[in-house]
């Protein structure tokens, strides 16, 4: 079994209707499976018209530094997302082999059309939404972490709503600063909120995702 292929419009808005519900691929936990799905799939999405999909790259693309040591089984992918037997057997993954006779082509075109239909028929769901554990690293022990988290406070973006803060010890008399977000999926993009924090050189020498869920 082996993952669609996502140069395809159609696989690829199935996947982000897979994500609509979902943070990761398989678990609670970014796992071998996003990894396999996030090299398969070749370069960014289009975010207007995947926006679980472009949220979930941006998320799994935080953690390329340590894919290689991320748990899981990347063949679990491939299973997952196995759709053949969704919305009434609509064979959307079904390869495209050349041998298929044209009244077999004609039917699967046929139910993929009435599948975009019936999706397009649903309209606009609810607003998606991430709740995301944002940390930001000082210097070093002298920074001023009032001022540090005065700053980042003071970004700006549509979608985005600050929430409870604390400082977390990292050694050596150095904190850093754990603050919690939630961001419209659509609207903020946390690799530039991740470029916003990062200008704030006085206070900030980096930032990080620690954790990312959807609401």
């Amino acid at each position: 079994m082996s993952l669609p292929d996502f140069s395809n419009a159609d696989n690829l808005a199935k996947f982000d209707e897979f994500l609509s519900s979902k943070s990761y691929v398989d678990g609670h936990e970014a796992s071998q499976a996003d990894v396999a799905v996030y090299e398969a799939i070749k370069g960014s999405v289009d975010a207007t018209k995947y926006p679980n999909v472009s949220r979930w790259q941006e998320h799994i693309k935080s953690y390329e530094a340590e894919h290689a040591g991320l748990t899981g089984d990347k063949a679990k992918a491939a299973e997952l997302l196995n759709f053949g037997a969704a919305e009434e057997d609509v064979d959307l993954f079904g390869s495209d082999d050349e041998e298929e006779d044209a009244e077999a082509a004609r039917i699967k075109a046929e139910r993929v059309k009435e599948y975009e239909a019936r999706k397009a028929a649903k309209g606009p769901g609810p607003v998606a939404k991430s709740v995301v554990t944002f940390e930001v690293k000082p210097w070093d022990d002298e920074t001023n972490m009032e001022e540090l988290e005065k700053e980042v406070r003071a970004i700006e973006m549509d979608g985005l709503v600050w929430g409870a803060s604390k400082l977390v010890p990292i050694g050596y008399g150095v904190n850093k600063l754990q603050i919690t977000i939630v961001v419209e999926d659509d609207k903020v993009s946390m690799d530039e909120l991740q470029e916003r924090v990062q200008e704030i050189e006085d206070y900030v020498q980096s930032s990080d995702i620690a954790a990312m869920q959807k609401l």
